[in-house]
């Protein structure tokens, strides 16, 4: 559980640096309404990541005390994603509709690469040893 919760807080950490790189390119260049969508999707997606987390925990402190499995907040993180459609669609002209879907899998695509990442580390490290 402990390399699950580096996992998480280092996906996060690695979210609010796009956030932060989104709000840069938002500010200094002419293609405002783009970032302005990413930078919608990518605030909702941390939203739907930070859901999942806590989620997960409770997941699985109901596995480990043999109570019964809560659910994995499916629903709330579908209501965000609909929220930021609705809200590109509603201001066209401040909203980018697919720099929005886009940062709205900026979440899982960092969570993937992580993944990878972490992966080719472990595996490096563990050739050194041996």
């Amino acid at each position: 559980m402990p390399e699950l919760q580096h996992s998480i807080k280092r996906q996060r950490k690695y979210l609010i640096y796009l956030l932060a790189i989104f709000v840069i390119g938002w500010g200094f260049t002419s293609v405002q309404d783009i970032y302005a969508g990413l930078i919608l999707g990518t605030a909702l997606s941390l939203y739907n990541h930070w859901i999942i987390a806590r989620r997960i925990e409770r997941f699985s402190k109901a596995v480990e005390e043999g109570r019964k499995i809560p659910s994995l907040g499916t629903i709330l993180r579908m209501g965000s994603a609909a929220l930021a459609a609705m809200i590109a669609l509603q201001n066209p002209d401040q909203f980018n509709l697919i720099s929005t879907v886009i940062g709205l899998m900026t979440a899982y695509a960092v969570i993937m690469i992580d993944f990878v990442i972490q992966h080719i580390i472990k595996r490096t490290n563990g050739k050194e040893v041996k």
